[in-house]
């Protein structure tokens, strides 16, 4: 028995069976005998094929009315969702969800931000996620309040107020409700308890994860002032809420380790969820493989780039101004720019720490709307690009949220004089996390694909052979110039 929507209930139990860590996080399983729902790859002891139904999300197991597996613990499963590439809305409405779009507005105007009808919406949901917006959001902040209690000492009214709890007695209830016990006795059986740490959290990830690479495609473009790479770690300034301070990412193995530095308890959701987006930690990397492996040119860089992943960005109106700056000029004439930027209107923050780690903010649009950024050694048409381009943000022409579409969203940058093709492509790849942008006119990716003539592909070309990798044209993009240093904004 399925609930919801189509699965291959076949493959599942496979999966099931054989507790194949490729299925962890694609699909969940209720055992009608017990009421839990868990994990493919749950060590418990298999229940009879004829007690387990099978969910696409924890969200519709929940629904369904399952309690988490206190074993296997669904909270910690990577996050590949098996509605990536089905719908676009629902896409963009997840994206909106894990930002908290949900936490103050109802589904009606998070219909309203997408552009369809509450109907619609619950209709899209219960078909590609196999639960309704609001069980889907329920879920998230459960889901991230038990990581909170494992992984964390914050006291329990902190962890309540984290996940986005409107009161410590809603927490206790909605904890009761879901796993059968508080919070208070989650926590003392909890097996890392002895590993607590203040305001450090795991992000776990499929494997495998190509953290080295997406590393140095950071520290190459990584800001001065604002971003570094150091010691196998990203870290950089951040401002969420009220609050500003540092974030420490890195790798641990199976999962990131993310270490936040000065930033209010009640931000601390918003910031997990942007650095999930930053990493690209919820990547279907099985699903892309199968569709880029098909092209024997891919394949050879798939082969020598396992688990590449498409960085994100912290924010969308930073990357698209570090873009402009980017336009025509070198990776590394691009990032010295920027610094520039950064050093005469970024503004000094205290991160708290005595070491050596970024201690300036990236510049706001209201800051640039009117800066001389020509005295900096910018072009000057570029200059005015960036000073357009933060008026069209503060007037909410552009905006780097789910809101639209992505078509919508291009034809809203590239209305901006001094915007083309390529850089809204470039800025839909990483913080829209569009999977199928495509700067075909990227030099870079051309250059892969010259003849034995020497003949150089046409940007009409490239998008004819590209067809082929489609919804996971971005991550064709990222292998390509990952192979070719040189390439990429």
């Amino acid at each position: 028995m399925n609930q919801f929507i189509d699965i291959d209930a076949a493959a599942c139990e496979r999966a099931r069976t054989a507790r194949d860590r490729r299925f962890d996080g694609r699909f969940f399983v209720g055992v009608r005998t017990t009421g839990i729902y868990c994990r493919p790859i749950c060590p418990a002891n298999l229940p009879k094929k004829e007690n387990v139904c099978f969910f696409p999300s924890a969200a519709a197991a929940s629904e369904a009315g399952f309690r988490p597996c206190l074993r296997c613990r669904p909270e910690c499963a990577p996050g590949t969702p098996a509605w990536a590439g089905t719908s676009t809305t629902v896409e963009r409405g997840l994206r909106l969800i894990a930002h908290g779009a949900l936490d103050e507005d109802n589904i009606e105007r998070l219909a309203d931000r997408l552009g369809v009808t509450s109907r619609h919406l619950r209709r899209l949901f219960a078909k590609h996620v196999g639960a309704s917006p609001l069980a889907v959001a329920h879920t998230q902040r459960l889901h991230f309040a038990k990581r909170l209690i494992d992984q964390t000492a914050l006291p329990m009214k902190d962890v309540a107020v984290a996940a986005g709890f409107g009161s410590v007695r809603r927490f206790n209830d909605a904890f009761r409700n879901s796993y059968g016990r508080s919070p208070r006795e989650l926590r003392k059986g909890s097996r890392d308890a002895a590993n607590r740490q203040s305001l450090s959290l795991l992000l776990p990830y499929r494997q495998p994860y190509g953290w080295r690479e997406l590393l140095a495609f950071l520290d190459a473009r990584a800001i001065p002032g604002v971003e570094r790479v150091a010691d196998g770690a990203y870290q950089r300034t951040i401002e969420a809420g009220p609050s500003r301070g540092v974030i420490d990412v890195r790798d641990v193995g199976g999962s990131l380790a993310l270490t936040v530095h000065g930033i209010a308890t009640d931000s601390l959701f918003t910031v997990a969820q942007r650095v999930r987006g930053l990493f690209d930690v919820d990547a279907p990397i099985e699903d892309i493989a199968d569709v880029l492996g098909r092209d024997r040119h891919l394949q050879r860089w798939l082969n020598r780039y396992p688990g590449l992943r498409v960085p994100g960005a912290w924010s969308g109106w930073e990357l698209a101004v570090r873009a402009i700056l980017g336009q025509q000029v070198s990776v590394k004439a691009a990032r010295t720019l920027a610094g520039r930027l950064v050093e005469k209107y970024g503004e000094c923050i205290d991160s708290g720490r005595a070491d050596d780690v970024p201690h300036r903010l990236f510049p706001a649009p209201a800051r640039l709307q009117r800066a001389r950024i020509e005295t900096l050694g910018v072009v000057r048409s570029r200059a005015q690009a960036i000073r357009d381009l933060a008026r069209a943000v503060l007037g909410g022409d552009v905006r780097f949220d789910a809101t639209r579409s992505p078509g919508d969203f291009r034809a809203a940058l590239t209305a901006v004089r001094g915007i083309g093709t390529w850089t809204a492509e470039y800025v839909a790849m990483r913080a829209l996390k569009d999977p199928d942008a495509f700067p075909a006119a990227d030099l870079g990716l051309l250059r892969a694909f010259d003849s034995a003539a020497g003949r150089r592909l046409q940007p009409r070309d490239l998008e004819a052979r590209a067809a082929r990798w489609r919804p996971w044209r971005a991550y064709a993009a990222l292998l390509i110039w990952n192979s070719d240093s040189g390439g990429g904004g």
